[in-house]
């Protein structure tokens, strides 16, 4: 478990561990938070995305992440383990904030307390900020905000900019496939 899915910058294998990092978690409570979040906001990320781009943008946001964790303990000479899907929730909830600002939302225990996505994604951005700041150890900060800009950047530039240009990459991968048999 702690070889390959517990993210570390000094763990002897630096690179899986980025991805499955994403698919553990401390506890029964983190497991369960981050699995409500990700359902909460997944619905309108993959009517958005479809289902291959949002599972490219999952993905891609969890390496990335993990990266920006690894980043920050090397910089300022952190030891610890990072592990859990919340960068890459970040990014889905980056990404639904940034395409749909107005929408309302809630927190689950106080229903009478709504505000806009825009501002969410605002407030949660500015707390991760200061967490890595302020040097606060309640969450992994570092990896909150690499997973918010991943998924903030995707709304403005993953569609027309990476996306829709796999096609000519897809196109040449299936040519070759098809060559090889």
């Amino acid at each position: 478990m702690l070889k390959y899915f517990c993210s570390n910058p000094g763990s002897a294998q630096p690179c899986w561990p980025m991805l499955l990092s994403t698919f553990s978690h401390y506890s029964l409570f983190h497991l369960l938070a981050n699995m409500y979040v990700l359902h909460s906001f997944s619905t309108g990320a993959v009517a958005t995305l479809g289902k291959e781009q949002f599972l490219a943008l999952y993905l891609s946001a969890g390496v990335i992440s993990s990266f920006t964790s690894y980043l920050y303990k090397t910089l300022t000479k952190q030891p610890g383990l990072s592990l859990g899907a919340s960068g890459a929730i970040m990014a889905i909830l980056g990404y639904v904030c940034t395409e749909y600002p107005d929408t309302k939302l809630g927190i689950i225990l106080l229903p009478f307390l709504t505000f806009s996505a825009g501002a969410a994604i605002k407030v949660i951005v500015g707390l991760d900020t200061a967490g890595v700041l302020l040097g606060w150890k309640i969450f992994d900060h570092a990896a909150h905000l690499g997973g918010a800009a991943c998924g903030i950047g995707w709304a403005y530039w993953g569609n027309e900019r990476l996306w829709q240009k796999r096609d000519p990459i897809l196109h040449y991968w299936h040519e070759f496939r098809g060559s090889i048999k």
